[in-house]
């Protein structure tokens, strides 16, 4: 698996552990790491999920805003957790990290999404990730 792919998903179980827990952000983040301390973890793959992470939280508001301009029919609150978390990630990189093609940001979130949530989740985040998308390029 890529670091970058890795890292996502790190990023999405500590965005669902924050979401599910509603812990600080340090303490989510300090039990995730100490959970994987025999890993021995690359610091650049530390790194970018630190930085995905840090920067959806940071952005939180603005993003959950995004995201139910786009989601039609769906309130935040009843999505499922997977879901809202794989979404909030991928606004995120779309609209915050100008070095990720927007393409990526998209197929990863729907990788992640069909993993951890199921064929039709991936289906439900590429469509409002592409509206997002959409947005931006206005």
């Amino acid at each position: 698996m890529r670091k970058r792919t890795r890292a996502r998903e790190f990023a999405l179980q500590i965005l669902y552990q924050r979401d599910i827990t509603h812990d600080p952000y340090d303490t989510v983040l300090a039990n995730f790491w100490a959970g994987r301390d025999q890993e021995q973890i690359d610091e650049n793959l530390k790194g970018f999920t630190e930085q995905l992470v840090k920067g959806t939280l940071e952005n939180l508001t603005f993003i959950d805003a995004k995201i139910t301009q786009y989601a039609t029919n769906w309130q935040l609150a009843r999505m499922p957790v997977v879901d809202r978390n794989v979404l909030r990630l991928g606004c995120f990189e779309l609209i915050f990290c100008q070095d990720i093609p927007p393409k990526v940001s998209i197929n990863e979130a729907v990788e992640l999404a069909k993993k951890y949530s199921g064929p039709e989740a991936g289906k439900f985040v590429n469509a409002i990730l592409d509206k997002i998308k959409q947005d931006i390029k206005k």
